[in-house]
């Protein structure tokens, strides 16, 4: 398993991997998803194993306790505070072999190298508890979170420097 940069061709199973893992969301166009890429290439990537792209992360500076909403077209913020997690998602090939675990330390390792205090996230179909594993504690924030999943959780995970 090896963590790469996004290129161009891979947008064609980036799509496909994330209308795998959110059956329940309408899944975001590519022009959404590039926008994050576009705003912070360095913290965006893909998982790639035998060189097939078997998971991707897509993170960018953001402002805490403002989350994008779905199919939010970004710009990048001018005073970022965390690094947005928007997704780390795998397909089911890989899943259990690691890559979810090399992906957020790469993540962690980005925040840490940015300078940002936290990494903060809207958790969607249950998976607040895999994040609370992570570390990451559930905020109440003034936004609306209806765009997302109506068991939508904004958490943050403080970084020590």
């Amino acid at each position: 398993m090896r963590l790469r940069s996004i290129t161009s061709a891979d947008w064609n199973e980036i799509l496909l991997i994330q209308e795998e893992c959110y059956p329940q969301i309408e899944p975001e166009s590519l022009e959404v998803l590039q926008s994050k890429w576009l705003v912070s290439p360095q913290t965006c990537f893909v998982m790639e194993s035998d060189r097939q792209v078997v998971g991707y992360c897509l993170a960018h500076p953001w402002v805490a306790d403002s989350p994008p909403s779905l199919e939010q077209v970004l710009v990048a913020a001018t005073e970022p505070d965390t690094l947005y997690l928007h997704d780390i998602a795998l397909s089911s090939k890989v899943q259990g072999q690691g890559a979810g675990k090399l992906a957020f330390q790469a993540l962690v390792q980005h925040a840490k190298n940015l300078a940002l205090p936290c990494i903060s996230l809207v958790a969607v179909q249950g998976a607040d508890s895999y994040w609370r594993r992570r570390g990451f504690i559930a905020q109440p924030i003034e936004k609306s979170l209806e765009s997302y999943t109506p068991d939508a959780c904004y958490m943050v995970l403080a970084l020590s420097s």
